[in-house]
């Protein structure tokens, strides 16, 4: 039976990453996560921003569990105390304000990758309606100009773990389990996804410094300017 995961894993691995040496391998195991998820934190290309979570504070883990993982790669970590289960309630999933404007790129992010997944899934998974789903999918919700598919799961919507688990299920239901071939196609969507981070991150700070050389031109083009204007003098 596998242990417990921490009770905020996104932000007890971003800690880890900032604080300790352990291996993304090691995080993730700890975390429960996908190991790119751990990576593209650590690259400062995950979209969500987290803030660390000390598990050792939390009681999840102490320094001597995390100092035999930093002496050994090998090490799996160990739980030290499970965080609290906290059983949920029937009714829609809630989702934070700041992430509700989200949900329509995690949506179309699953109709795109996964159409094996049926509304009433995707509506539990995300915590949206079967009209919001289909509005994304025939293309008439009022701002699908601006709706990019996004994993809902780097977004923060959902778990890997959640995810992975509506996939199996559907895919068996819809006669294409192939847990080998799921995975590998996660991996590569995450892949592309952390590659397409980057791609945008290298884009914007080339335009940052087009913007400053810019503004050096305009500025020394003034003073140029302002110099001849004092000679006519």
């Amino acid at each position: 039976m596998s242990q417990p995961t921490p009770l905020m894993p996104h932000a007890t691995a971003s800690w880890l990453v900032d604080n300790t040496a352990l291996t993304f391998e090691q995080i993730s195991e700890f975390c429960g996560l996908h190991i790119l998820e751990v990576q593209a934190m650590a690259d400062d290309l995950a979209s969500s921003k987290y803030t660390g979570r000390d598990p050792v504070r939390a009681g999840e883990l102490n320094m001597a569990e995390i100092e035999k993982g930093q002496a050994d790669a090998g090490y799996a970590l160990k739980m030290q105390k499970a965080p609290v289960t906290v059983s949920r309630t029937k009714g829609a999933r809630y989702t934070p304000v700041s992430k509700r404007q989200d949900k329509p790129d995690g949506i179309a992010w699953i109709l795109r990758h996964h159409p094996e997944i049926s509304d009433a899934q995707i509506g539990k998974l995300i915590g949206t309606t079967r009209n919001t789903i289909s509005a994304i999918r025939d293309r008439s919700h009022w701002n699908i100009a601006n709706i990019q598919p996004k994993d809902p799961v780097t977004l923060g919507l959902c778990s890997q773990r959640e995810l992975d688990g509506i996939v199996a299920k559907a895919a068996k239901k819809a006669g294409l389990d192939d847990a080998a071939g799921d995975d590998q196609r996660l991996g590569d969507d995450r892949a592309s996804l952390i590659e397409e981070l980057r791609a945008e991150r290298d884009a914007a700070t080339k335009l940052a410094g087009e913007a400053a050389q810019e503004a050096e031109a305009a500025a020394w083009l003034e003073a140029k300017r302002a110099a001849e204007a004092a000679e006519g003098q």
